[in-house]
Parts: structure tokens; C-alpha cells; sequence
């Protein structure tokens, strides 16, 4: 856009449909739908578009198990022998999303020209995005991908140089397009995250262990929220029970240790 060309910085944005917490809809699968609409046939649109035909399938099932109604359905029979297409509210569904894109785009130009100097925007942005971070939200580089027969291991270098292992299906390394050297995040919710104390050398079966220093105890009638600097710029907040955070004697400013089975990592990429 020439407004961000201007500026130095660019306004970028993806219209997603969310439903029960989860990402129903974006460009990709709408453009998914348009091919599936256009050519009558998930192999062909899954070609189209670039990805499997099981990834393909993967995506329809989950739009369909999400939507109120189905967006696609199988046609037996006819001239062609059968196929793929969009029903009447899928077809309908992809309308609506091409008008909230036209909009949508309206509204970033628009922002753009009312930026002025960015110079501040941009520091905001990265304070903002390291506050994320703190979240268990870890990003970091993708140095190795050992596929099994189901699962695959994943191991990320976050920021400061510690490995953070996680184990995904190879479904998933192939719908987030996963490879060695690329950018990731791995989130991992707090009530996943175990912690103790003198724990350097103990032998357990849980692959993340991250040690540091405790930064923040706040203490419930049940629960003890727990957050451990871990070094590079990395926070891992847990929950714990309130009788286990009296046990452990966890005092900001003391050492702990954070644990999470690779198993609990859920790896994103932007």
C-alpha cells in the first residue's frame, strides 16, 4: 500500500471466523471453498490451492464440524461420476466473507493514513509482543523435526538458547508448513506446567525442564499462580494448588524449576 510505503511500516491483518474458541475460517480455507466451488472437486482444489488431498479433507471436516450447517458435501452420481461442491450456505458463507475482506482492507488503508511517524508505534508493538510472550506464549527457531509412523518431535531454540521440545502429529508439522530453520511458538497452558525445586539433576520423564528465578507468587483460596524467569527474555507461569505452593516455600526471588510433558506443547506460527 502506498500510504505504509510512506510511513516505513505496512498494516497487515487476516479476517478470521472464530467459533467456541477456535479458528473456523480465514483466506486459506476460503479459498479452499472458492476452488472446491470452481472445480467440483476437493482434488483438484487441494492442487489448486497447493496443499494434500488429506490435508484437503483434514480442513472440510473440521469447517463442516464447526459450521452450524455443512459448507461442503459430497455429490454422488451424474455426468461426472460425483464430487465435491459447496452448498447453498457455504456458497453463501464465502459471499459474506469476500464483502467483511473488502471492508476489512478499507479500514487498513484508512489506518494507515492516520499513522503519522511509526517510530513509536513500532516500539509499543515490541513491548506489547514481548507482554505476550510472558504468557507461555515462547517463540523461537525450529532446529530439528524427527517424524515417527504418527508423531512427530519437535524441538524449538527460544530466545536465549534453550530447547523446548514438543510432540505434534505429522498432520500438524504438514498443515503449519513446519521445517527446520523456520520461526515458531510453542504455547503450553499454565495448569500443563509442574513445578519444584532442586531439580538439575533429577531423572523424570517429562522433556521441558526450566529452571530460573521466581518473579511473581500469587496465592488463591485453592490455586497459587507461580511465573519463573527462565533466562533469554522467557516467563513460564503455572498453576499450581495452593497446599503445593505452601509446600514447595516458593518466594519471589527463590529458585524453581518449571516441568511440561512434550505432549503438552501446542506449536503456531503466524
Amino acid at each position: 500500500m502506498s500510504q505504509g510505503a510512506k510511513h516505513g511500516i505496512e498494516l497487515e491483518g487476516a479476517l478470521w471466523f472464530h467459533k467456541d474458541d477456535q479458528k473456523f475460517l480465514g483466506l486459506d480455507r476460503i479459498k479452499l471453498l472458492e476452488k472446491i466451488d470452481e472445480l467440483g472437486s476437493i482434488t483438484k482444489a487441494a492442487k489448486a490451492v497447493g496443499i494434500s488431498y488429506k490435508n484437503a479433507w483434514d480442513l472440510v471436516n473440521m469447517i463442516n464440524n464447526l459450521a452450524e450447517k455443512p459448507l461442503v458435501e459430497r455429490v454422488t452420481g451424474g455426468r461426472g461420476g460425483g464430487g465435491t461442491t459447496l452448498t447453498p450456505y457455504g456458497k453463501e458463507v464465502v459471499k459474506q466473507y469476500g464483502v467483511l475482506q473488502e471492508e476489512h482492507r478499507k479500514f487498513l488503508e484508512n489506518l494507515e493514513g492516520r499513522l503519522g511517524d511509526t517510530a513509536s508505534l513500532y516500539q509499543l508493538l515490541r513491548r506489547i509482543s514481548m507482554k505476550v510472550s510472558a504468557r507461555n506464549v515462547l517463540s523461537g527457531t525450529i532446529t530439528s523435526i524427527t517424524r515417527g509412523p504418527v508423531n512427530a518431535e519437535v524441538i524449538l531454540t527460544l530466545t536465549g538458547g534453550a530447547p523446548l521440545v514438543a510432540v505434534i502429529t505429522n498432520g500438524a508439522v504438514d498443515n503449519l508448513a513446519l521445517r527446520e530453520g523456520g520461526s515458531a511458538y510453542a504455547i503450553i497452558k499454565a495448569s500443563s506446567v509442574m513445578v519444584g525445586t532442586d531439580l538439575h539433576d533429577a531423572k523424570i520423564s517429562a522433556r521441558n525442564v526450566m529452571c530460573g528465578t521466581v518473579v511473581k507468587v500469587i496465592e488463591g483460596a485453592v490455586s497459587t499462580e507461580i511465573d519463573v524467569e527462565v533466562g533469554g527474555g522467557n516467563t513460564i507461569s503455572a498453576v499450581i494448588t495452593h497446599e503445593s505452593g505452601t509446600t514447595l516455600g516458593l518466594k519471589v526471588g527463590g529458585h524453581a524449576c518449571t516441568l511440561f510433558k512434550a505432549s503438552s506443547v501446542i506449536l503456531g506460527v503466524s
